[in-house]
């Protein structure tokens, strides 16, 4: 496997990266860096933020849903006009927003969690048709949020928990319906479990920051292949490209000094992800 340099620019804290399906256009975080990312036609792209942002949605061509420390934004790239959806955590200046995705229902699931990581000051929430509603509480770093191709589940993962965790939702709504369960459990191995996603056949790709890898899990929770980055810190995988086989992981640099460490990375994955999900306001 050929793991590339897809992006030079050393983020602090990389996250986030979501492949724009009609765009044909990969978009990440600086969270820390209140900064949103991409590229175009090799070009380098960024907007500057007034707060940290993390994770984001598309809603249509030129719009996507963006989320920061204190909301969920439609925001205009064009213009860079934010307007809010909806207040996230406004009251509460201990936490931010961390990992996030679009289901495929189009709602949008977002994690929270402490600046310094304060233990269960977290959640995670779902927006649909217009109601922001908590689905977890008593997270520490919310990460992991990814739907499996029939739409029976969701994953998400408490990091210092080192489980992932799976939930069935209902087939008409998306709302959680079922019992939570250990999908993949990391305590023995002491791995980080981050951001995951979940390609085409069902198997969830993890970042496992601090051990500078993407593992791909089959949908009964097997490891089936592992991926070495050249960044200790990956934080996130995302599907992209103009058919779906490119493996995008982002990273962080904050506290480490190497060459790579924050850069966004790139690996042909001889699978096809998922395209992602259109959210629906």
């Amino acid at each position: 496997m050929n793991v590339e340099v897809f992006d030079v620019r050393a983020c602090t804290l990389g996250e986030g990266p979501l492949w724009h399906p009609e765009r044909e256009q990969l978009f990440w975080f600086d969270i820390l860096g209140k900064t949103l990312l991409s590229q175009r036609d090799g070009k380098p792209i960024s907007w500057a933020f007034d707060e940290c942002v993390s994770a984001a949605g598309w809603i249509d061509l030129d719009t996507l849903l963006v989320a920061s420390e204190t909301g969920l934004w439609q925001f205009d790239l064009p213009s860079g006009e934010c307007v809010l959806i909806a207040p996230l955590e406004a009251d509460q200046p201990l936490t931010r927003s961390n990992d996030g995705r679009a289901d495929p229902w189009g709602g949008f699931w977002i994690g929270t969690m402490g600046f310094d990581a304060e233990p269960s000051i977290g959640a995670i929430y779902r927006l649909y048709k217009g109601e922001l509603r908590k689905l977890v509480g008593d997270i520490t770093i919310s990460n992991s949020i990814a739907f499996s191709p029939d739409r029976r589940f969701a994953y998400y993962t408490d990091t210092p928990t080192r489980q992932i965790m799976r939930v069935l939702l209902d087939a008409d709504n998306g709302w959680p319906a079922g019992d939570v369960e250990v999908f993949v459990d990391l305590k023995q191995s002491k791995r980080n479990p981050d951001g995951s996603v979940v390609d085409s056949e069902g198997c969830l790709w993890n970042a496992q920051w601090g051990a500078g890898q993407v593992v791909r899990y089959a949908p009964d929770g097997t490891s089936l292949q592992t991926y070495d980055l050249p960044a200790a810190q990956a934080t996130c995988p995302a599907f992209g490209g103009p058919d779906l086989e490119t493996v995008f992981v982002t990273s962080a640099a904050q506290g480490r000094d190497a060459a790579k460490d924050g850069q966004t990375f790139q690996f042909v994955a001889g699978v096809k992800g998922q395209r992602e999900h259109q959210i629906i306001l």
